[in-house]
């Protein structure tokens, strides 16, 4: 893995290897993430006046409403050991996790699933706030 500065003056990772998880490791940590982002969201949906706000967890699938924003869906991949988001802004795409950093990145974009859902969903939501995840 190296780190290069981009343009944004930021440091962007590139993996250029993942590491190997077994499938019990990929459960747990993909679990850990997503029972963080529903702890998260769920206490968010209780803060904020949204008529059409709603999360939902159900047999490995995440289901963000954002009523006219758009829906968010991430799941787990076991065959994969991904996690798979299709959001309403970038579109579909995986994520691999990398135990070095503990995070789930994404290898077309370097970015982590953490920071593109903190960014996206703060524009949404018109509000900064840091997802709980990498």
């Amino acid at each position: 893995m190296s780190l290069s500065r981009d343009q944004g003056s930021k440091y962007s990772v590139h993996v250029s290897q993942y590491s190997t998880l077994t499938d019990r490791e990929y459960d747990e940590e993909a679990s850990k993430s997503l029972d963080a982002l529903l702890c998260c969201l769920e206490d968010i949906g209780d803060e904020i006046e949204m008529d059409d706000f709603d999360v939902e967890y159900s047999s490995g699938v995440l289901t963000l409403r954002l009523g006219e924003k758009g829906t968010y869906v991430i799941n787990k991949q076991p065959p994969n050991k991904q996690i798979w988001l299709s959001s309403p802004v970038s579109g579909p795409e995986r994520y691999d996790f990398d135990c070095k950093h503990k995070a789930w990145f994404c290898r077309h974009t370097d970015e982590s699933l953490g920071a593109l859902l903190s960014r996206e969903i703060s524009s949404a939501l018109g509000f900064q706030f840091v997802m709980p995840i990498k």
